[in-house]
């Protein structure tokens, strides 16, 4: 008997524009529908048909009557016509990717969401319904999104006029001054952000989750939904274990969805693409006659600006930048005559915090370093470092909080130019950036849950940036593939 379940506050991995807390938005929303849109695939006979449902209410979102210049080819001339039209083409691109005889219904809506001075949720999206046991399942007494569903069986799961897919995204960023004043979206289509976030690139990440790009198994608590697991599950692995999330206890996938490097997915089309889109992963060495219990190999962020680890290996002398009263460096304004001499020739360690990663290497490197390494300011797990700037030509690195707090302790005993601690950045061969020791495709599990973000999504250690790492990078493509991407190999696993 086909079981189909509608879901309530279950969207996936809601995205942020800065750093900052995770939310979860409600997957279903009570507004007026104010127009809807067919938009069919890129042409080819084999492409889905993607349609939208405005789900706006007039003079809100998508019809904001704001009027707007034409910007990086969008030409709408209001701000409710350039969002539609980027989702238009966020949409085509996917449909052209995508087989299916039912047509896919996104519910989108611009609304309110999550917002400080500091970070805001960029959007959320997941699938609107779920359905097990249809005829075509390839697993039995298995959650599929309806999508999903709908392309396996060649049958409409969703009621006439009904999503597949609710999207949600921030009516407020950067319009307000508490809400991340002078971050907005970019709204053209030709991947020119810079240093505002790119529309098109968050809408190709949301319309994903919808696809299917999540669980449905309750990550807080592992307990599957409505007990049955999601067809996502059967592909989860514990590395550390060798199980399969449909193997475990409940107890056993809340462990694994907290455990650093814990779960990696375990599809074939991802593992085998995984070499032809990630390089090797980088790595901190430290030694030296000071680094005393400081010595050893540290996991880093890469940064995407300035020149990749892989190409520009460096060693040299540790050497902290100290700009605030409390011990720690900022970098953030030029440095002084005493913190210059002491990272000329040297590898700048700077904490983060207050300014952009890239106005901190422009001050390190114009002071004469040689490289720099970012100590986290929260605790947490490794991470990248966003940012564009072609004038950087120092390598650069993030570390840990705790890492951080390791090796300023061996540097307290240090001249004003010498440290006694050798730093080494370079790349690993042998693995490579984002993945387990079998070269799957590690995921995001952070030692503290975030909801709709743990578990559905790739880990940000990944080298290149991934489409579906829990934040969206600036670095980005609107390309879904190898050797780009690894989103559409993960959808191709789940059945797509």
């Amino acid at each position: 008997m086909t079981i189909i379940e509608r879901l309530a506050g279950r969207a996936a991995g809601a995205c942020p524009g800065h750093p900052g807390p995770l939310a979860r938005v409600a997957a279903i929303a009570l507004l007026a529908v104010a127009a809807f849109v067919g938009f069919a695939g890129a042409g080819s006979a084999r492409a889905a048909t993607i349609e939208i449902i405005n789900q706006n209410a007039p003079g809100v979102g998508f019809n904001d009557p704001t009027p707007a210049m034409p910007v990086g080819g969008n030409p709408g001339t209001t701000l409710g016509a350039q969002r539609l039209h980027a989702f238009r083409y966020a949409a085509d691109i996917w449909a052209a990717h995508l087989v299916s005889t039912v047509p896919i219904r996104i519910g989108a809506a611009f609304l309110p969401l999550d917002c400080n001075s500091t970070g805001a949720v960029l959007g959320a999206a997941g699938a609107y319904q779920v359905v097990a046991n249809f005829p075509t399942a390839p697993i039995n007494g298995t959650w599929y999104p309806t999508a999903l569903a709908g392309k396996l069986a060649g049958v409409d799961f969703a009621a006439p006029g009904d999503p597949h897919i609710v999207a949600r995204f921030n009516s407020r960023l950067g319009l307000f001054a508490d809400c991340v004043p002078g971050l907005t979206f970019y709204l053209g289509l030709d991947r020119k952000a810079g240093s505002q976030i790119d529309l098109v690139a968050t809408l190709l990440h949301e319309i994903a989750h919808g696809l299917g790009f999540q669980t449905f198994t309750d990550d807080e608590t592992g307990a599957f939904l409505l007990g049955r697991p999601s067809v996502w599950d059967f592909n989860l692995i514990d590395n550390r274990r060798e199980r399969l999330w449909v193997q475990m206890t409940e107890a056993e996938r809340v462990a694994s969805a907290t455990t650093w490097r814990g779960l990696s997915w375990n599809g074939w089309y991802v593992t085998r693409s995984t070499p032809a889109v990630l390089s090797p992963a980088s790595v901190l060495t430290i030694s030296g006659e000071n680094a005393g219990a400081a010595a050893g190999e540290y996991a880093v962020g890469d940064a995407s600006f300035g020149p990749a680890i892989r190409n520009a290996p460096v060693s040299a002398q540790l050497m902290p930048v100290v700009d605030q009263l409390n011990g720690n460096g900022l970098a953030c304004t030029p440095l002084s005559a005493v913190n210059a001499l002491a990272v000329r020739g040297n590898i700048a360690l700077v904490d983060r915090g207050s300014c952009d990663y890239v106005v901190k290497a422009r001050n390190v490197q114009a002071a004469g370093a040689l490289g720099m390494i970012v100590a986290d300011s929260a605790a947490g797990e490794v991470a990248g470092m966003p940012g564009l700037d072609p004038s950087i030509a120092i390598p650069s690195a993030r570390i840990t909080r705790a890492d951080g707090q390791a090796l300023k302790l061996a540097l307290q005993n240090r001249t004003p130019n010498r440290s006694g601690v050798v730093a080494r950045l370079q790349s690993d061969p042998a693995r490579l950036a984002g993945t387990d020791h079998r070269r799957r495709m590690l995921m995001y599990t952070p030692g503290v849950n975030a909801p709709g973000s743990s578990v559905s999504h790739f880990t940000t250690e990944a080298t290149r940036n991934l489409l579906m790492e829990p934040s969206i990078n600036s670095d980005l493509r609107y390309v879904l593939m190898p050797p780009r991407d690894l989103t559409l190999p993960l959808l191709r696993d789940l059945g797509w």
